[in-house]
């Protein structure tokens, strides 16, 4: 498989993930505590899968320093969700707005570095 297509599969994971993501943003911020557990797992799995992936491309057939960059702050936005989930979540404590808005800010920076490198 081609780097390109790597980069391409990942961001089309990552980028449905986001779209969980905002649905979640959506509805910590109408006032709800937390989402639903199905969305959480589903935006959870569908960003490991497209973390793993960039991952596993950036360590067998290379990528541009952009997309590395991409890992970095998808890791550090994976480092919060997990947070979110276990710290929060699972314990039924209204998840802290302010981190989710760390969060999701992380994950939409390394989004675009990785649109970039993977469609410029």
């Amino acid at each position: 498989m081609e780097p390109v297509q790597f980069l391409q599969t990942s961001a089309v994971l990552l980028g449905l993930s986001a779209l969980g993501g905002a649905a979640m943003a959506l509805i910590r911020f109408s006032g709800k505590p937390h989402p639903p557990a199905w969305l959480a797992m589903l935006h959870g799995f569908l960003a490991a899968a497209g973390l793993t992936l960039l991952a596993f491309a950036a360590a067998t057939v290379g990528v541009p320093q952009l997309a590395v960059i991409a890992l970095v702050l998808f890791i550090a936005a994976a480092g919060g969700g997990v947070l979110l989930n276990l710290g929060y979540h699972l314990k039924g404590v209204p998840l802290p707005k302010w981190l989710v808005l760390v969060h999701a800010a992380i994950a939409i920076v390394g989004f675009a570095c990785l649109l970039i490198a993977a469609f410029a």
